[in-house]
């Protein structure tokens, strides 16, 4: 059944997420393809977040690394993830592109290994590669990860070019339908600590402007 959230909810941080997405969402996506990373946060079913990432890989050579974070198994339409299938899905160049080894349970868990990937292979710069939807969740989590180990750098939105009326395989929903409920989800893990406060993401945002208007603007 597709994790629906109908009913009405009232949060006193709403209108704050609501424009921390909004800043996320409009943060120029032409200065993902100038950095040297990419990252997919697979799930869901959804093989439009491989192919939109390995097209941009492919066709970007500044891009050094493709980070494939794994998915969760207890899903209906996982598939595990390896070069063969990435191949499938029109992957040619190899080096440099690196899957997450064990099973992903949930975002915080891929956001963790993304972290950790930018910190041992130097990564200077990141964009995600992720559904509309999804994309402001999966953000603050990888963005909560990066400032946990102090890592401050460019952190680019590669939302995924597909209609928001465009049933997702695992659950069956459209995103227009799974939107509500990532909004709880991002009420609710920013109280437990596992996404960035709309501070956290002002703050950033400044840092990011401040520092590479350069990379944001061309």
């Amino acid at each position: 059944m597709p994790r629906l959230v109908t009913d009405d909810f009232a949060d006193e941080r709403l209108p704050a997420v609501a424009a921390a997405i909004t800043m996320i969402l409009t943060l120029p996506q032409p200065a993902a393809q100038r950095v040297d990373a990419i990252a997919i946060a697979s799930g869901q079913g959804e093989q439009w977040r491989f192919t939109h990432a390995i097209r941009a890989w492919e066709a970007n050579p500044r891009l050094r690394r493709l980070l494939v974070a794994n998915a969760n198994p207890a899903e209906a339409t996982y598939v595990e993830i390896t070069l063969d299938h990435l191949r499938g899905l029109g992957l040619r160049r190899t080096e440099g592109v690196h899957v997450q080894p064990e099973p992903a349970a949930d975002t915080g868990r891929q956001a963790v290994w993304i972290a950790e990937q930018v910190r041992a292979h130097g990564i200077g710069g990141l964009a995600l590669a992720v559904s509309p939807y999804h994309l402001p969740r999966a953000y603050l989590t990888v963005l909560k990860e990066l400032l946990r180990r102090g890592l401050r750098v460019p952190l680019l939105p590669s939302p995924v070019a597909v209609p928001p009326h465009r049933r997702i395989p695992e659950t069956g929903a459209t995103a227009h339908e799974l939107v509500p409920g990532e909004l709880r989800r991002i009420l609710t893990y920013m109280r437990e600590g596992w996404v960035a406060t709309p501070e956290e993401l002002r703050e950033y945002l400044r840092w990011l402007w401040d520092t590479h208007e350069p990379l944001l603007t061309g």
